[in-house]
């Protein structure tokens, strides 16, 4: 029986990645709109076109506040669609712009927010190719909501999927985990609660597409965002019916984040991360493609946390600093809404 049903109401936690959200794409959207392509439930579709393979993505940025250590909602929205089709192996070409504006709003913050997008978009080579405007009655929305989706460019001979992870693979992440969530969280308390902690928010596209170009060792990325780490794992886990362990000891954490978090008795894996990807490689290659990683500023602290185990019990676990052992959970929901 679906565990949805009309009389459950839409909680924040159904939009925010974690198990709540599995739930309601699985048991109402896609019994009802799903296909063998949507089934996959991937940041991207990759679909052909003639000779080519191209990756197409959509999604919608609502993040609290608006401007943040780090970045705003329009460099979030640029770099969380360039990303999303980066881990897919995608060059990224093309996308659209929808704006729904709350009406009241300071126009200076729109030109802020729209020079912010112009400027990334512009560095990361990506086009806006179509936009839409609309203005709803003041309450309808909070300030500003962004909906865009992109179009990249699959490299040839690259198809990162979970079907070809295998035992012993290595999982890497590319940088510092939390940062993102903890700048959020500092926007929102204002001076109350400032850890100084900026967002990792960036576009990923010059760090993993020379790499992708090189190497042909990687076999499935993935953006740790909404639900952090813990929830990526899980998800990693639950595709390739394979089972996870990770070394806490190795799990890169700034010593600011990793205060903040025992301050507020958050789990750092939960917090999600705007700038990172989590990339399953081959063994024999995982600490060259490190190697080439740390070359790259925003690949600075990348390393190796983990590893794919060989049975099928689907479980993400935690070897601990002490020596335990633990389970790593999909969180239920997300321990700070509207982070994106």
């Amino acid at each position: 029986m679906s565990k949805i049903s009309s009389g459950n109401k839409i909680l924040l936690g159904h939009g925010s990645g974690t198990a709540l959200m599995q739930e309601l794409i699985k048991d109402l959207f896609l019994p009802k709109i799903g296909n063998p392509i949507l089934n996959k439930l991937s940041d991207s579709a990759i679909l052909k076109a003639e000779k080519k393979k191209i990756a197409f993505t959509t999604d919608s940025y609502v993040v609290s506040p608006l401007f943040f250590k780090g970045g705003d909602i329009g460099k979030l929205a640029v770099c969380g669609t360039v990303n999303d089709l980066v881990v897919l192996g995608a060059v990224p070409k093309f996308m659209s712009l929808a704006i729904i504006i709350e009406e009241g709003l300071d126009l200076k913050i729109l030109e802020r927010i729209t020079k912010s997008i112009a400027d990334c978009a512009r560095e990361q080579r990506i086009l806006i190719v179509a936009a839409d405007t609309k203005v709803v009655e003041k309450g309808a929305c909070d300030k500003i909501f962004i909906n865009t989706s992109g179009i990249g460019e699959v490299l040839k001979n690259r198809n990162l999927t979970t079907e070809r992870i295998r035992p012993g693979d290595r999982i890497i992440i590319t940088g510092k985990i939390a940062e993102h969530g903890l700048s959020i969280l500092s926007g929102r308390k204002n001076r109350e609660l400032d850890f100084q902690i900026k967002s990792d928010c960036r576009a990923l596209s010059d760090l993993i597409i020379p790499l992708l170009e090189k190497t042909n060792s990687i076999k499935f990325m993935r953006d740790p965002t909404r639900g952090g780490l813990a929830a990526t794992l899980n998800e990693i886990s639950q595709s390739s019916n394979k089972g996870i362990l990770i070394e806490e000891a190795a799990v890169p954490l700034s010593a600011k984040a990793k205060f903040a978090c025992e301050l507020l008795g958050i789990d750092p894996l939960n917090l999600a991360n705007e700038g990172k990807a989590v990339l399953v490689v081959q063994k024999k290659y995982s600490e060259k493609i490190v190697r080439e990683l740390n070359k790259h500023g925003a690949g600075r602290s990348a390393c190796i946390i983990g590893k794919i185990l060989d049975n099928s019990e689907r479980k993400v676990l935690l070897h601990t600093v002490v020596g335990g052992l633990r389970i790593v959970a999909m969180p239920r929901q997300e321990s700070l809404p509207r982070i994106c």
